[in-house]
């Protein structure tokens, strides 16, 4: 079944089928969309055309590119489905009611090709009874393909086979899945909802029951289960306004319904308050209002339960919020949150506790592996920490004692665990992987795959080479080292910089090349500018001055030693994070690289090298003999706007990535994509180049071209006068400073440009409050 997908039929237009087909896109598949004919009017397809453009105008954008749009035809249901012959992959994303889906399957099953995969995004009906109807072969080739919406970011693939499925289908899936569309795949049992939807309605649905019963308030129970324990910002109402009030409803009644034989069944009842918010029309999200609802002045108000009115938020006061607020990892606030013994904890012991045993009590039946469940968690819903890991951290002894203090049956298969003597569910040793196996009653090592490398457990083998507070050089294999940031949010300082010049000495020394990742949050929040900001309040001016050179240094030592340099970015990757990738000889990026020089933000102009890396790639991109203008005024604008991609392709269109640059769907192999990539560049006989002295500038005629543009700006109210200021000094630097007209310089001209205008800037009174409003608000101050 290799390359088999080549084009894909989307049968529903909404907006996950739309969303669904978006993202095909975005990894260069085309496909056909399709939806009921147009009832009135000439255009047959307007049903297919109006899902298309609202997924074009989506916030957050669905598409990598717009220019993707293109790979997406439309059609409709009654003229155009005998097209689906000509698709690899069909999938089904229409009304969640099984009579009108087993009639569709049937007139897919007359119009596919024979051996034609096809799939349901159904969210929670079940597979077998969807094709009962369809001949032997659809059912051999048919299984649900669940994906959370919106399916570009959200990493889960739910992929449910059916009694009939050939185990090559299942296989060639998960591959695809994952290789292809960048994804976390889980394989389910066909059961109700499946894994994440089962368990996190589960948490959903007690949360509120909870709430009521207890006297909480949404509020209160969005703040307890949202970033403070790990999960997502959206917590546990928010979420429902986002999925949408009757949606949520659906997924709970049908739990309910087709879980006659759950225990907990009457967990999935929904409560009074749900059922009248939807009957008003107050739909969460989509319809202007739910759990929460906005003011004209854009206050947020929340539901006040008991009455049905909308009221103000209120100050909490939680000891386990602030302490879980002080600690910077999940496993810290949930302990945090579930020890101070206030409201907080308590409610999160009762919700936490009885999900951990929801999760075991379906253990079997919706999966034979923990770490599914947990997988289907962190994807689905949020999780930093999936259940079976929370156990962990909360203690299994611990807990089960906890449990039978309050009278609480433990289920047969935790007990008999605890009683073999195990205490956690996950375990490493000498960096190699286990979980728990209920089946075996043993553990069992962990497979993430071929392609995936774990940098925690390659320093658990000892192949750490050298570290520090900031860094560490660690043995990839194969003849290749990795350089790994490990400040907070990566930010880059004086450890990382002193670093960075040992390791290049090792790698140069005993090594084929390097790569630059690391497995946080994301690559590299920029510079660190607290260890800027004081050495301005203490005036050590030839302190930033060495700093920033040696930062220079260090960028250039990327990019010009003779060994070759793969950086791989991720997430966010601003400042000095994507100067250092701009330095490397290639980019392996991942598809989700938010990727700009942001420095204007904190008054400040890109001085590690990226306002001259910037030009030189502008103006390389001149004709010889063109004006210069237009591709330094583009180049210009995304420095002086501090201008962000929002996906890896589009950091490509803004010039950070060039055409040899890769950028890859799958986070979890990204460094053995750019391990890959050293090798491949060591083994086509890497040579460095040497410092650029032919970098043309326009000198002060295009300084004068730069501050008229910029005054306009000002004039029409669309900068302060510090941005005015900043501009132009940006404006200065990237025509090369102080000289008659144009001419060539060296790379090492603009680099000492950079620094000097960088240390002028952090002089002004200006620059220095939007490092302090940054440091202390977390955004930009425009002053």
């Amino acid at each position: 079944m290799e390359d088999r997908i080549k084009k894909v039929a989307v049968m529903g237009s909404g907006v996950m089928g739309s969303a669904i087909a978006a993202h095909f896109a975005n990894v260069g598949i085309p496909s056909i969309l399709m939806d009921l004919p147009a009832k009135d009017g000439n255009d047959r397809n307007a049903v297919a055309r109006a899902g298309l453009a609202s997924v074009v105008k989506s916030k957050p954008a669905s598409f990598y590119l717009k220019d993707f749009a293109s790979l997406i035809e439309l059609g409709n249901f009654d003229d155009d489905l005998e097209k689906i012959a000509e698709c690899d992959l069909i999938l089904e994303v229409i009304i969640e009611r099984m009579d009108v889906k087993k009639e569709f399957f049937k007139k897919i099953d007359e119009n596919r090709k024979p051996g034609t995969l096809v799939a349901s995004n159904t969210s929670g009906l079940l597979i077998n009874e969807m094709a009962a109807d369809c001949t032997e072969d659809m059912r051999q080739h048919f299984f649900g393909m669940h994906f959370f919406n919106p399916p570009r970011y959200l990493k889960l693939l739910e992929i449910i086979p059916g009694r009939d499925t050939l185990p090559e289908v299942i296989s060639f899936m998960k591959n695809f899945g994952s290789d292809v569309l960048g994804k976390g795949i889980v394989v389910c049992k066909d059961t109700p909802n499946f894994i994440a939807n089962r368990i996190g309605m589960y948490a959903i649905m007690h949360a509120m029951r909870t709430m009521v019963e207890d006297g909480y308030s949404i509020q209160e129970i969005d703040a307890f289960t949202g970033t403070n324990i790990g999960h997502a910002k959206s917590a546990t109402f928010r979420t429902g306004d986002l999925v949408g009030l009757d949606t949520l409803a659906h997924v709970a009644n049908n739990l309910y319904e087709y879980c006659p034989e759950d225990d907990e069944r009457d967990m999935f009842k929904t409560p009074a308050f749900l059922v009248k918010l939807i009957k008003d029309g107050a739909l969460g999200a989509k319809s202007g209002k739910g759990f929460f609802s906005r003011t004209k002045k854009k206050e947020i108000l929340h539901l006040d339960h008991k009455t049905g009115e909308y009221v103000n938020k209120e100050k909490l006061s939680f000891p386990s919020i602030a302490l879980a607020r002080s600690e910077d990892t999940a496993a810290g606030k949930i302990r945090a949150m579930t020890s101070a013994q206030d409201g907080a904890s308590k409610f999160l012991w009762k919700n936490l506790s009885s999900t951990l045993l929801y999760c075991a009590k379906r253990m079997g039946e919706i999966t034979d592996s923990i770490v599914d469940i947990d997988n289907a968690m962190q994807w689905g819903f949020g999780w930093e920490i999936g259940p079976f890991g929370t156990w962990d951290i909360l203690g299994v002894n611990k807990v089960a004692e906890y449990l039978k203090k309050e009278g609480r049956e433990l289920p047969e298969n935790i007990s008999k665990f605890l009683e073999a003597g195990h205490k956690t569910f996950y375990k490493t040793e000498k960096g190699v992987e286990y979980f728990y196996d209920f089946n075996a009653g043993d553990y069992k090592e962990r497979d993430r795959g071929p392609n995936v490398l774990i940098l925690k457990n390659l320093k658990a083998q000892e192949k750490t080479v050298c570290e520090n507070s900031g860094a560490s050089l660690i043995d990839l294999g194969d003849g290749v080292a990795c350089l790994e940031f490990h400040t907070k949010m990566n930010a880059i300082g004086g450890e990382i910089i002193s670093f960075s010049k040992k390791a290049m000495e090792e790698v140069e020394k005993n090594f084929r090349g390097l790569v630059i990742a690391n497995q946080g949050a994301h690559f590299c929040a920029g510079a660190n500018i607290m260890m800027i900001l004081m050495s301005i309040m203490e005036e050590e001016w030839d302190d930033i001055e060495l700093m920033i050179r040696q930062f220079q240094q260090m960028n250039m030592r990327f990019r010009y030693s003779p060994r070759p340099v793969v950086a791989a970015p991720f997430g966010m990757t601003l400042g000095g994070g994507c100067e250092v990738s701009i330095h490397s000889d290639q980019i392996v990026a991942a598809a989700e690289t938010y990727m700009g020089l942001v420095e204007v933000g904190v008054g400040l102009l890109p001085a590690g090298g990226g306002t001259k890396e910037m030009l030189m790639r502008a103006m390389d991109k001149a004709p010889k003999g063109a004006v210069e203008l237009p591709f330094l005024q583009k180049v210009f604008e995304t420095i002086g706007m501090a201008k962000v991609a929002t996906s890896g392709e589009e950091a490509r269109q803004m010039g950070f990535l060039t055409s040899a640059d890769k950028v890859i769907v799958n986070n979890d192999q990204l460094i053995h994509k750019a391990k890959q990539a050293v090798i491949g560049l060591a083994e086509s006989g890497y040579t460095p180049g040497t410092p650029r002295t032919n970098i043309p500038v326009m000198g002060r005629p295009g300084l004068a071209l730069i501050k008229l543009m910029v005054s306009g700006m000002r004039e029409g109210g669309f900068i302060s006068e510090h941005d005015e200021h900043i501009a132009t000094v940006i404006g200065k630097v990237m025509t090369g400073g102080d000289i008659s007209g144009p001419q060539e310089v060296s790379e090492q001209y603009l680099l000492d440009l950079e620094r000097e205008h960088f240390l002028r800037l952090c002089g002004t009174r200006k620059t220095q409050e939007r490092i302090k409003y940054m440091l202390e608000k977390g955004k930009p101050l425009r002053n």
